[in-house]
């Protein structure tokens, strides 16, 4: 797959098949027509160009709110994507400025003189344009002129769609892991670089890697205790992390620690990648250091027979 962060940089054969949209978390309903926009592709010999946004186009539009949580990075939804066969990844800079586009420049300028589309798999409500103008029926009436055809998305596909944003950001902020994975079709998952932080875990025989995650505006699971895989080296391991304060130990700010099972390496600098398989318990303060102990030496328990 070739990766283009500039649409002046791709070269348009005029026999594109595309879809569009910001694709956060590229879950299951996502997959579904990423599969079917890489069948109309095989079928008509065309090439399979996937066209979304960056920075995230409510951070443009909402700048104001910090509240705005993704699922996905850009690399790594450029990742997943990579691995569906799609030919050409278009990442457009979502800028104040192209939102100020009319719909038949978005047309014109994006779809058909900067890619060259030659079919459009796109919803039954997706909107573009200024003020979200331009839609399904503006470009049916007008297919013809613009020598695009249209491969709609039915509403039932689209509402399974939206659901399963909703749902997935819901469930990893309610600690329901195991939901939002069956959503998006694999374990949630965030990287970052190990930091240093006050290595207590080492004092009570449970070395822990503080992780830095690397955006702050990746979205975190609620404070508690999970089963994890970590992906270090190029390596699978298994592991238990703690999200939260530390209340026992009087912890100042949030972090993401994880132990990993049967390791002790220094990996301080390093990059690792934790996929979050299921929820254990909440963070709580417990009334000494030799009760957490004891609760933790449970929880690898627990995590273990989660793992196996």
């Amino acid at each position: 797959m070739k990766i283009y962060n500039k649409l002046i940089d791709f070269q348009a054969t005029g026999n594109a098949v595309v879809t569009t949209g910001t694709f956060d978390g590229v879950h299951v309903g996502h997959v579904k027509i990423i599969k079917r926009l890489v069948e109309i592709t095989k079928k008509i010999g065309g090439e399979s160009v996937l066209l979304t946004f960056w920075p995230h186009p409510r951070v443009i539009v909402s700048p104001s709110n910090d509240d705005i949580k993704l699922l996905t990075t850009i690399d790594e939804k450029s990742e997943i994507i990579a691995k569906l066969g799609i030919d050409h990844l278009v990442i457009l800079p979502f800028t104040r400025e192209f939102s100020e586009l009319s719909s038949e420049q978005y047309i014109e300028d994006i779809l058909t003189e900067g890619l060259g589309t030659k079919v459009l798999v796109i919803g039954y409500d997706h909107r573009f344009g200024k003020n979200r103008e331009g839609g399904i029926d503006y470009l049916l009436k007008h297919s013809d002129r613009f020598k695009i055809k249209i491969e709609e998305i039915s509403r039932q596909e689209i509402e399974n769609i939206t659901i399963s944003s909703t749902k997935i950001r819901n469930a990893i902020i309610n600690g329901k892991v195991q939901i939002a994975n069956e959503l998006l079709g694999r374990p949630y998952s965030f990287s970052g670089h190990v930091v240093k932080g006050r290595q207590l875990g080492r004092t009570i025989g449970f070395p822990t890697a503080n992780v830095q995650v690397q955006k702050n505006y990746k979205l975190i699971p609620k404070n508690g205790v999970y089963a994890c895989k970590i992906i270090l080296r190029n390596q699978a391991y298994k592991g238990i992390m703690n999200i939260g304060n530390r209340p026992t130990v009087d912890g100042i700010g949030r972090t993401q620690e994880v132990h990993i099972f049967d390791f002790n390496d220094d990996i301080y600098g390093e990059i690792l990648k934790v996929e979050i398989i299921e929820f254990i318990r909440d963070e709580i303060k417990f009334d000494s250091i030799e009760k957490l102990v004891t609760q933790i030496k449970l929880d690898c328990e627990i995590a273990k027979k989660l793992l196996h």
